[in-house]
């Protein structure tokens, strides 16, 4: 959405059955996206009410940075399913450097909590879908076995295009790929993802403490992280 915030242009925001799913509506018209200006229809009741709370929470102005199940619905609507081969390569792409692969020699409590925290992802991965990641704590980027990455790939092709959305936030927030599809196939939560990507952060804050900036950069992956959980359970509501 071009502009964050506009004014309220509407009384009430509802959800109402559509010919492919329950669209979001404000004032009985249908949300349009951003970009394609496709009709807001979502695939299941659960999520069309929480985003159709969304929009019903706003004041008199609407602060469209604060709607995340809007966000991901829009985006994919617009993205996933307009560009889909675009987005699905991008996606797969941090296969190629993944944040699990990539291990400090030291110190020795950071690296155990690495090796416990990432490890499993990365069995998980490989026994899932046979995508077997090559780890290095050295400064070169490890070379990947590619039938690893390509099986990832496909991982991420074979999403529909409301996991792929909530996929693509996933990844861009953890720097993983791998982090990316373990949320959105309920492998893990938010605080876990969290934990996962924040790991050599946390030792660090542990350390020296935490600024003012680091947290806010925190708070925001969190919020990111939660947005993708809660979507996702959303696609699985009844």
């Amino acid at each position: 959405m071009a502009e964050k915030r506009i004014q309220r242009f509407y009384k009430m925001a509802t959800a109402r059955p559509a010919n492919n799913g329950v669209a979001v509506l404000l004032d009985e018209r249908p949300v349009k996206t951003p970009q394609t200006r496709a009709d807001l229809v979502c695939p299941t009741p659960a999520m069309a009410e929480a985003v159709a709370a969304e929009w019903a929470e706003q004041g008199e102005t609407v602060d469209l940075t604060n709607m995340p199940m809007t966000a991901l619905a829009c985006t994919a609507l617009d993205t996933a399913r307009t560009r889909r081969e675009e987005l699905v390569a991008g996606i797969s792409k941090y296969a190629d450097t993944d944040l699990l692969c990539y291990r400090v020699p030291e110190p020795r409590e950071l690296a155990e909590r690495q090796h416990a925290l990432w490890q499993p992802l990365l069995d998980w991965a490989a026994l899932t879908y046979d995508a077997r990641l090559n780890v290095t704590t050295a400064i070169l980027p490890a070379e990947q076995p590619p039938e690893a990455t390509q099986a990832l790939a496909a991982a991420v092709a074979e999403l529909d295009d409301m996991r792929l959305a909530a996929l693509s936030s996933a990844v861009l927030a953890a720097g993983s790929v791998v982090i990316g599809l373990a949320m959105v196939h309920g492998r893990i939560d938010a605080a876990d993802a969290f934990e996962a990507a924040e790991v050599e952060a946390t030792f660090q804050i542990e350390e020296w403490g935490e600024d003012a900036e680091a947290a806010r950069r925190r708070a925001a992956l969190q919020r990111e992280l939660d947005a993708v959980e809660r979507f996702v359970g959303l696609l699985q509501a009844a």
